[in-house]
């Protein structure tokens, strides 16, 4: 990564932040645990736990989610919603997910329960950030009419399964972390890291299959920029 190496270092950690923002971005942009992130360093002779690595990314990774949310466009009015059932510790857990009409997450909530005040919760934070939507497109789930009538009383809400294929794609990755960790560990460690991996995501996924090989690696350059922003306004 192109990142600037005459940064000063953050008080009170032992490494500079480039190290620290390297381990961040490595952790959410490929499917690695933190054992991986801690072989990637010492390959490059920085030894440092994982333990440590786990502190980094727990830290720095709600930085680094905050700041794309903040310079990110104004998302598509047009919004896909899904739930999908997530386990941690034995019991039955919601994600609660929704993306506009171009693929990009625009929030994500934990939830305990599947039913109308979930539903309004999750509707309520999302028009409190962006306002209210165009078009709002969920499956058959009954308990989002009331949320969406009331919260955008002028938006089109489509209940159909088959509109909703690209949220379920979506999904994929979390699926593919939980994976990795073994499911998540507590509610509040999934609510965490998946807030800020799904943003993080949102720079360094292009859609690939929409662009030429040229566009894709100025899109690739332009992300690898921001991180380099957005490693200079760490703060400890």
């Amino acid at each position: 990564m192109n990142i600037p190496t005459d940064l000063p270092c953050l008080k009170g950690f032992r490494y500079p932040r480039e190290v620290i923002a390297y381990a961040v971005w490595a952790y959410h942009r490929f499917a690695l645990s933190t054992a991986d992130v801690e072989d990637l360093l010492a390959e490059r002779g920085v030894f440092v736990s994982r333990e440590a690595i786990r502190l980094w990314i727990n830290r720095f990774g709600r930085h680094f989610a905050q700041c794309v949310r903040r310079d990110r466009p104004r998302p598509n009015d047009k919004w896909h919603l899904d739930e999908v059932v997530i386990t941690i510790r034995g019991k039955k857990h919601w994600l609660w997910r929704a993306i506009d009409a171009d693929g990009d997450v625009l929030d994500i909530l934990i939830q305990t329960r599947r039913n109308a005040k979930a539903a309004k919760r999750f509707f309520r934070r999302l028009t409190t950030q962006f306002g209210e939507p165009r078009v709002v497109i969920t499956d058959k789930l009954r308990s989002y009419i009331k949320p969406v009538s009331a919260l955008a009383s002028q938006a089109d809400h489509r209940a159909h399964k088959g509109l909703n294929n690209a949220i379920e794609v979506s999904h994929r990755p979390t699926r593919k972390r939980e994976k990795i960790f073994g499911r998540f560990k507590s509610h509040r460690h999934a609510q965490r890291f998946l807030s800020a991996h799904d943003q993080i995501n949102l720079i360094f996924r292009p859609r690939r299959y929409q662009l030429t090989a040229a566009s894709y690696r100025h899109a690739r350059t332009d992300a690898f920029n921001l991180w380099a922003d957005y490693t200079v306004e760490m703060a400890a």
